[in-house]
Parts: C-alpha cells; structure tokens; sequence
C-alpha cells in the first residue's frame, strides 16, 4: 500500500486563514441579542429576587419537560 504524503501548509495559507476578520453586520446582530438576553435575565432576577417562593410555587411543569 503506497504512503501519502501530505504537503505542509504553506506561510501564505495560513495568514490567509488567521486575517479573517468578522462580518461587521454579524457582530452587531450579537450584540443586540446580548443585550435583549441581559435584559431578561436582569428581569427574571428581578422578579426572584421580590418574591422566589411563589415564583416556584407557580411554576408548572408541563409534560415532559
């Protein structure tokens, strides 16, 4: 059975790979989704903080989950 060989990468290959730079249009899309999700945690906190006990008692678990 004949060996491959496998070529190295070359220097221009991998700077071409590590110049990636991110979608503008992307990044700002993260953002705002970061800031929504910090939005509602801050809120479920909010509501745990005044009142946990009923928060829990009213809590129903739906099939399955």
């Amino acid at each position: 059975m004949e060996k491959q060989e496998r070529r190295p990468e070359s220097r221009k290959d991998t700077q071409a790979r590590d110049e990636a730079k991110p979608n503008p249009k992307v990044v700002e899309t993260g953002k705002k989704l970061k800031d929504e999700i910090d939005k509602l945690v801050d809120e479920i906190d909010d509501v745990l903080e005044k009142n946990a006990e009923e928060f829990v008692k009213n809590y129903v678990q739906k099939g399955g989950e």
